[in-house]
Formats: C-alpha cells, structure tokens, sequence
C-alpha cells in the first residue's frame, strides 16, 4: 500500500505501490470497531455509562464525568455513598484482581461538584408539556430532573416538610450527610421545578384532580405503610416500627426506649435503626431470621455495625415476650433454618427443634419491610400484590398515570428508584411527544453484547490493589453523627481510575494502527476506519486491544 512522505518507491516493483493488491479479498471476517456495554453498565440500576465516565475523570477532566454520570442519576455524591453496588459485582477486573471501586469513584466525583458548585442546564424554550410528580422521593426526583431538562415544566407535590423520601427520613445522616442531600436535591430544584411540601393526596379524589390540571402525572409515594409481627401488640409502649424509629432519631428526637433495645430484622433498615440506637446510647441486640451472611443489608454495613457494639443474633426468629414489670421484657426466641423462595423478597424459615432461649429488653424496634400505601388510589388502579401495576413502560392501567420506585416494585434500593424515574420520565416524553423510537441515550450501544473478560488483553494492565474503604474510628462514630465511610482523596482517585479496563469504551491507544500487519487500519477524526481492501482478516487488531472495543464479524459473500 502507498504510504505518504516516506522514502521513495524503489525502481524494482513492478506495480509501482501495493495498492493494486487486494489482500482483503483473502478474509473471511473483518474487525470492526465498537462500542459495547461493560457488565458495569450491564448491572448498574440506572444504566450508567460508567467505562465513559471513568474515562473521562481518569483524565482529570471532572466535570465532563459528572456530566456523563448525570446524564442517568442526578445524584452521583449520594449513590456514591448509598449504593449496593452491583456494578462492582459485575466489574471484569474483579476476575482479574478486585473489582473496581466504582461507589468510591462515583462519590468523589460527585463531591467535586458540590464543592464547585456546578448546576444543571435547561434549554430556554417554552415548556413541551405539564407534569405532576407526586413524591418528592429519589423516584420522583429523578423523574423531575429528567423531564425537566428535556423541557417540561414540572411540579413536585410532597406530603413531607421536606423533599427526599426515604434519604432524608429513613437513611440516617451517618450514612448521608444532610448537606450532600441538600446540595444535590437543591440543584434539581435550581432547574426550575415548583415544589409543594406539606401537600399529601391521600384521596382518591385529590389524585384525580391533579390528572385534570396535567398532561401527565408520576406516582412515586414509596412504601410508607410498616410491616408488623402478629405476635407483638404494637399499642404498647414498648415496641415500635422502625421507619418511625428512624424518623425520630434523623430529626434529632429518637425515641425514649429504655436502655436495652432490641431490633429485629437483617436488612438495611435494621442495621439503620440498630446503629442510630446506639448512637443513641443504647445496648442494641440485632435478631435477623438470615444468617449473617445471607442477611439482605449490605456486608460492609453489617461489619461497621458489629464495630460499633451491635449485638448480632442470626438465624432467630423471635416466640413471643413477656412483660415482666420491672425487670423488662422476655423475649422468647429460636434458632431458625431460613432458605430464600422463588419470590423476591421471601424466604422459607424452619425451626430448629430444641434450640429456644431467651433475650431480655425494654423495648423492641421491627424492621421487617414496608408496603405502599394504595388506600388514596382507590379501586381504579389495577394492583399486584401489595404493589400498583405497571408495564414495562411504567405505565399505570389509568390513562395518563405513570409509577415507580417503592410503589411498583420491591428492589427497595434508592438507586433501582432513581432507574425508575428516569425511564418513566422517558417514556412521559415519548408518549406526550410522540416519538416512535427510544431516546438516543438509550440506545448508546446497539444490539452489542456485554465485553465479557476474555475481550480484554489483560497483558495491558499490571495488577494494582483496590482502593479500599477509608473509615472512621469506632469509638468516634459513637460521640457524633459524621459520616462513618470517609471518601477518596484526588491521589486514590485517579490511582483507581487507571485500573478500569474501559470495557466496550475504545481509549484511542492506537494499539490496532500499530499491530496491523497490512496497514490496513487508519485513525480519524472519529475513531477508526479499517481499509476493506487490504485487511487479511488476521484478528491480530482484536488480539491487541486492550479493552474489547473491536470485535471480528464473519463475512458472507
């Protein structure tokens, strides 16, 4: 092939350059250049494109990072702390070495932007229609967020003081901090969205005549509605639910209890309520039906909980109790053998026999799941179980109602939420809109499947420890109400963000320009043009690409 600027061509070749000779004629199949999810995407609850995001931080450019990451979840500094991660499960370099801290990344990011001050945009035209939210929640505010910047304008209405849900009422400040869920529910806000607090719709009359002032309406009110044991009589004094414990505790007044507390359950919630007791001044003892290591809350959790004096009895299931005046209450339990059903959310529990004994307390504090509340929608809706019914388009069996969040499903995570709300808010948009097809968010990579571990030339990449959790000490968590997880400096951050592989997401290495035999690779403006004429089809392109962005295709001729 002729090459540009370089030595002449000798006076020996017949042909005078190679050009004439179509080498790709002997191929069977042709690399292409792609651009394909990484199992994080894959995993993430809101379809993050994390590989591009990363990317871009990796190059110290943070705020495009935080315009990536928000392009899906408004609240990157608070899923940095709050997330389950499952990204991080799914991660390649988890095969590898250790998956990706990509929460810890996510966080410091989203610092970043606090800490800059950087808002949203919103184009300056007139608004394409008028939407309720109905919940003030992560569900809602996503969806708020999302159909605001696509241009509608968009009114939240919530039965609180304060907007947030379950972040601001049910996950305690130790956790998350309140100026971080203030800076970044503010932000969205900014965007020019009305806000009415102190404003429920309770009935099934209020609800329908929102829909009458609005093109659309979002229904995100959570699940507010507590589970209770049979067993206990729940108008004595000593015992309570655990969303209303929590509420108490994160406004400052937690409940007067006694000193010895018992909470039951093993997820989230429980381990929430359990810490925010001892922090409280509370001898807290944790019952939970799953053995530690099946337990729903996340392990780290579990860990800093034990830290802070938590006593944890697993695999228990509590009898019954008996008041016994003065010197407290008995709680009769026994040893269980839990197993997890085909249903989400339930397991089967079988006693163990010979294996009862006894707990004493003052009181008792039940966190074993909430429900919504489908009382104010009356009987239009159609329901499943104790959920509203959508469809796939989270779209409600009423005409111009859409749902999500904790009202439609039982993921019960704030980020599987947040997912909710930005595919609800699209799906408002193409119907008000009538688009035919997805957004062009939604289809970034095609009908490409998930870069699997072996699409990645790991020769590439030496092997480096993970950044790992940086915390506060015990005793310290216990005197005041900081944020237990500590986030990552600029040093740890970037030192991660060089362990990401970047699956699916070409890093312009020029790897498959060098190791073509044929030249048959050129860059562009865009990318990469493999030359048809002259690639052999070797695969060597492929073979060297460190993070599975080119893929061979067999050729039919």
């Amino acid at each position: 092939m002729n090459t540009p600027n370089l030595a002449p061509i000798p006076t020996i070749w017949t042909t005078g350059t190679t050009e004439s000779i179509m080498t790709g004629t002997w191929r069977a199949a042709l690399p292409q250049h792609i651009r394909a999810p990484a199992p994080c995407h894959g995993a993430c609850p809101v379809n993050g494109d994390i590989a591009e995001w990363i990317g871009l931080a990796r190059a110290r450019d943070f705020h495009g990072a935080w315009q990536v990451l928000t392009r899906h979840n408004p609240f990157p500094a608070i899923a940095g702390r709050i997330c389950h991660h499952p990204c991080e499960t799914a991660c390649n370099r988890g095969s590898y070495d250790k998956a990706l801290s990509i929460c810890k990344l996510e966080r410091f990011v989203g610092d970043q932007a606090l800490e800059q001050g950087w808002t949203f945009d919103v184009a300056d035209t007139p608004p394409k229609g008028r939407v309720a939210i109905i919940g003030g929640g992560p569900s809602g505010l996503s969806a708020a967020f999302q159909l605001r910047r696509s241009g509608f304008a968009v009114t939240i209405y919530e039965s609180q003081p304060e907007l947030g849900g379950l972040m601001r009422y049910g996950i305690p400040a130790y956790r998350l901090a309140r100026k971080i869920l203030d800076g970044e529910v503010n932000r969205i806000i900014a965007m020019g969205i009305e806000v009415r607090c102190n404003h429920p719709h309770n009935t099934p009359d209020a609800i329908a005549q929102v829909r009458q002032k609005y093109d659309a309406v979002y229904l995100a009110t959570g699940a507010a509605a507590q589970k209770h044991l049979p067993i206990l009589d729940y108008s004595q004094s000593w015992v309570t639910g655990g969303a209303t414990y929590l509420a108490a505790a994160n406004a400052g007044s937690p409940l007067t209890m006694g000193k010895r507390l018992v909470v039951i359950g093993g997820g989230s919630a429980a381990l929430d309520a359990a810490r925010s007791a001892r922090r409280a001044g509370h001898d807290v003892t944790l019952v939970s039906l799953e053995l530690r290591a099946q337990m729903p809350a996340q392990h780290e959790e579990v860990i800093e909980g034990l830290e802070e004096g938590i006593v944890l009895v697993d695999g228990t299931q509590l009898d019954g109790v008996i008041d016994d005046g003065v010197a407290g209450l008995r709680l009769t339990c026994s040893r269980v053998q839990s197993a997890v059903t085909s249903r989400q959310g339930q397991f089967s529990v079988t006693p163990i026999e010979g294996s009862t004994f006894t707990l004493m307390a003052d009181a008792i504090v039940t966190s074993i799941g909430q429900n919504p509340d489908l009382t104010p929608l009356g009987n239009h809706f159609a329901t499943t179980g104790p959920l509203l019914k959508t469809d796939a388009h989270h779209a409600t069996s009423e005409s111009g109602f859409y749902a999500g969040g904790d009202l439609t499903s039982m993921a019960r995570f704030v980020t599987e939420a947040v997912g909710m709300g930005k595919h609800a808010a699209h799906a408002i948009e193409r119907n008000l809109c009538r688009h035919d097809k997805e957004l062009p968010e939604d289809d970034l990579y095609g009908h490409e499947a998930m870069v699997p571990i072996s699409a990645i030339n790991t020769y590439y990449y030496s092997k480096q420890p993970r950044a790992e959790a940086q915390l506060l000490g015990a005793s310290e968590r216990l005197t005041h109400n900081a944020e237990v997880q500590l986030g990552l400096d600029m040093e740890q951050a970037l030192a991660e963000g060089e362990r990401c592989f970047s699956c699916g997401t070409c890093i312009d290495c020029d790897n498959c320009v060098i190791y073509c035999p044929d030249l048959a690779v050129q860059r562009t403006e865009d990318g990469y043009t493999v030359l048809t004429d002259y690639c052999k089809g070797c695969g060597l392109c492929v073979k060297e690409c460190p993070t599975g962005s080119m893929k061979m295709r067999e050729e039919v001729r």
